[in-house]
């Protein structure tokens, strides 16, 4: 059988929505500014669909920073991988800087948050240890997952009890291996914007001997006093024993990195073969990124407004009846009955006659018969922005309730190329 056979009789859970979704629903374009008014198909739409969460994508002092460092180092520096030839002393201040941040011995940048939260499993474990993890991570962490040839087991999300019998069937199970234990979850689950039960996990330490992975993509620069992070934000940094976040999120950037004791960090950093066979991350990145951390540090009031419009953009929405879920975050999920029908045609009465691009998620992503439609608040957006919204919102969950979505096909417009 020719392998290219089976692409053209299943293209997957969502490849099989192309042909109706492309351009449109998948692989949106959106254009101008950076920012809550962005253009969509020609016009203006109010954008409730970039993780930019303090404002530092279009900064105009991280725009001078990426543009000085570009036009300094160009892209190409340094050449090759860090082990080899891509060392800078700048990639290192950043490492440190981030490090201290996030209250670590030490740190290491990585060049992608996905690839290298796969990669942290990978070096980390072997075929000896066992791995117990949250049933919501974040794909990164499945397919790290999928790269361990030792045993793992999961618990149902955020459910402490269960977690309990899982640590007791891998203390078990190490005892006979000689490996070790890793649990991993998340500070801030990206999808719902639920926070990980990280004071509940810390506090079995005290009966099982693990070790705890925290991926804080959502929760680095939002969360916590300092912007920290979840375990910032709950008091119990000091308890993770490897901390993950990217700077696709609030960092506004490409990269990411991973802090721990300096044993740890340095054993990653001679390990982990998606750094070491990879080209070092380019110096307009490391230098616009000690920009942003250098703002997310001296000026709190990015993340104070942030959470201003959080805050009133989800009382407004509870106080209008809508289930956001049990969001602790940012990340805001308005959480609908219904199916891909509804959902396409709801996002497309959004988009086209309220000029409101938000970010549509359904089965296989979330159970059958729900619509989950997730917005993220950034310190960008005004409070006439929330106001708007919510009165769309309201409008829409009306026009569901009256059967209006499942009727008429909103959804079948022309997408051009």
């Amino acid at each position: 059988m020719d392998i290219f056979n089976k692409i053209q009789k299943n293209k997957g859970p969502l490849g099989q929505y192309k042909e109706l979704a492309h351009g449109y629903f998948t692989f949106p374009k959106l254009e101008g500014e950076i920012g809550p008014r962005m253009i969509f198909k020609g016009k203006e739409v109010l954008n409730w669909s970039l993780n930019n969460y303090i404002g530092l994508a279009n900064h105009p002092e991280v725009r001078k920073a990426d543009a000085d460092a570009a036009a300094k180092y160009g892209m190409a520096y340094p050449m090759g991988a860090r082990m080899m030839s891509g060392q800078t002393k700048y990639h290192e201040e950043l490492e440190t800087k981030l490090a201290k941040h996030v209250g670590k011995e030490a740190g290491y940048l990585l060049n992608y948050g996905y690839q290298g939260m796969v990669s942290i499993i990978d070096s980390l474990c072997d075929r000896k240890d066992v791995i117990v993890y949250d049933s919501d991570s974040h794909a990164s962490i499945m397919d790290g997952l999928r790269l361990h040839i030792g045993k793992r087991y999961v618990f149902p999300h955020n459910n402490i009890e269960n977690l309990k019998k899982q640590l007791g069937r891998a203390t078990k199970l190490a005892e006979k291996t000689g490996g070790g234990i890793v649990v991993i979850t998340e500070g801030v689950f990206g999808m719902v914007g639920d926070l990980g039960k990280l004071v509940e996990i810390v506090a079995l330490k005290k009966k099982f001997n693990f070790r705890l992975v925290v991926d804080d993509a959502h929760g680095y620069g939002t969360m916590g006093a300092t912007g920290a992070g979840t375990g910032e934000h709950f008091g119990v940094q000091d308890e993770i024993d490897v901390y993950f976040s990217t700077f696709a999120k609030s960092m506004a950037g490409i990269g990411a990195f991973v802090a721990a004791n300096k044993d740890v960090i340095d054993y990653l950093a001679y390990n982990m073969r998606s750094q070491i066979y990879a080209k070092s991350l380019p110096m307009p990145m490391v230098i616009g990124a000690l920009k942003r951390l250098d703002m997310l540090l001296s000026m709190p009031e990015l993340r104070e407004n942030l959470w201003k419009i959080v805050n009133a953009l989800q009382k407004g929405l509870v106080e209008k009846g809508f289930n956001i879920g049990e969001s602790g975050s940012p990340v805001t999920p308005v959480i609908l009955e219904g199916g891909v029908a509804e959902a396409t045609n709801i996002v497309h009465d959004l988009r086209e006659n309220y000029s409101l691009f938000c970010s549509m998620v359904v089965y296989p992503v979330i159970p059958k018969g729900m619509i989950l439609l997730r917005l993220i608040p950034t310190t960008d957006h005004s409070l006439e922005d929330v106001k708007v919204t919510i009165e769309a919102f309201t409008e829409v969950a009306q026009k569901l309730k009256d059967g209006k979505y499942s009727k008429e096909n909103l959804a079948s417009v022309e997408v051009e190329d």
